[in-house]
């Protein structure tokens, strides 16, 4: 009786924008070929037929590949609808096999010979390759708000520097630079000098209507006041200054307008996946966007612990002997982590100014572990670790999150008077 993995002929892909490399080993590890084509669908027809030329008899093809979601996404589809077995083989694991095989090269066709060999050795454990344009769509419009979020916070410094020599007290006038008044009124009046035989009325009709109403002539009253006890010395080449500051909101404005249009789609393709992480106070839609995309389909993890390794929130433990260690998880995914931690971090904590207590369960987790002796980082990770159980479950039986209900924290001194 043949052993299963006699049954297949091994395919490792290392996939590249250009072209993709496939190495061909049997059973045994030996090389049967190799077979390197360009990443156009018109090539992968005379692929398929170019490597049934380096087959086992009797066997079948068993595909790995690295990437099945980039460049590699487009083959793997491919291959699964012409009926063909496809691994996912992590890149980890590639990079393991060739420091075990002590290459210190790397090439195409030794990454793609590495694939294949974990793809022999690792039958059992690799997960099949599935391409979920769902994910990959929600994944590309969480990656493209954060890249235009990433484009506001470094113009709204580099606006910020700008204005500093001309309104060195600007909070004064407007708390947030980018609120539309302010905008409105950087964008008319970029420097002092531009603000030269202005009236009230005037500068009123700049900043009422963008603020719908919410300031108006005082504010304009109290600006022009201040320049006139500040006095301004107008620089060298005002008029280039005033016309940078002027392109800074014009560019601020264009990725201002682009998050709003990414957010207004991300909600409403969040909508598709029927996510019931938004129904827990605390997970907004951008948040639970950027946790579904991380974590993908969640039949991935059959457990919470898995879902809490994969994170980097479950420990690592390093026994040997008596001792017995556990240290935290550099390896996970850390985009994950860093959701976990936020929405945690904003569960343990109260707000507004009656001290309101958000979720009075993960509150009182939290102050437990704290009395407990556990530092506050302890006990925010133990609160993560239970986060990630309620999302798995969420996530898993597609269930609401039931709050419980909110109260106010007393505050300090109340609380003496009562003990007094």
């Amino acid at each position: 009786m043949n052993h299963p993995k006699m049954m297949y002929t091994y395919v490792g892909l290392d996939s590249h924008k250009e072209s993709h490399t496939a190495v061909f080993l049997d059973c045994f590890f030996e090389k049967l070929g190799e077979v390197t084509f360009k990443n156009l669908p018109s090539h992968f027809d005379d692929f398929l037929k170019e490597a049934e030329g380096l087959k086992r008899n009797d066997t079948e093809f068993l595909f790995g590949l690295e990437d099945v979601s980039a460049y590699g996404r487009t083959l793997t589809t491919f291959l699964v609808e012409h009926d063909q077995k496809v691994k996912h083989v992590n890149a980890l694991l590639v990079a393991r096999e060739r420091n075990n095989q002590n290459i210190i090269e790397k090439t195409d066709s030794i990454d793609a010979e590495c694939a294949a060999r974990v793809l022999l050795s690792k039958l059992d454990t690799l997960p099949d390759a599935k391409p979920q344009d769902e994910y990959i769509i929600l994944r590309s419009l969480v990656v493209r708000r954060k890249f235009i979020v990433r484009n506001i916070t470094a113009l709204k410094n580099h606006l910020y520097c700008q204005i500093t020599t001309h309104y060195p007290n600007y909070q004064d006038f407007f708390k947030n630079i980018d609120c539309n008044s302010s905008l409105a009124f950087l964008e008319r009046y970029p420097s002092p000098e531009s603000l030269k035989y202005t009236t009230i009325e005037e500068l009123t009709a700049v900043i009422h209507e963008p603020s719908k109403g919410r300031v108006g002539a005082r504010k304009a009253a109290e600006i022009l006041d201040h320049v006139e006890r500040n006095g301004f010395r107008p620089l060298a080449f005002q008029d280039m200054q005033d016309m940078a500051v002027q392109s800074t909101i014009r560019q601020l404005r264009f990725h201002m307008e682009e998050l709003e249009t990414v957010e207004i789609s991300l909600a409403q393709f969040l909508s598709r996946f029927e996510c019931t992480l938004t129904s827990m106070v605390g997970i907004d839609i951008v948040t639970a966007a950027g946790i579904l995309s991380c974590i993908g389909d969640i039949k991935k993890f059959r457990t919470p612990a898995k879902l809490a390794r994969y994170s980097g929130i479950a420990p690592v433990t390093h026994a040997s002997g008596k001792k017995d260690l556990q240290f935290a998880n550099q390896r996970g995914n850390k985009e994950l982590h860093h959701l976990f931690h936020e929405v945690a971090h904003r569960l343990s904590m109260t707000v507004g100014s009656t001290n309101k207590v958000l979720n009075p369960f993960f509150f009182d987790y939290y102050q437990r572990k704290l009395s407990e002796g556990k530092t506050k980082r302890q006990a925010l990770k133990c609160l993560e670790r239970r986060l990630v159980n309620i999302v798995w479950t969420m996530l898993t039986y597609n269930e609401e999150y039931v709050n419980p209900p909110m109260y106010d924290l007393p505050k300090k001194k109340e609380i003496k008077k009562n003990h007094a």
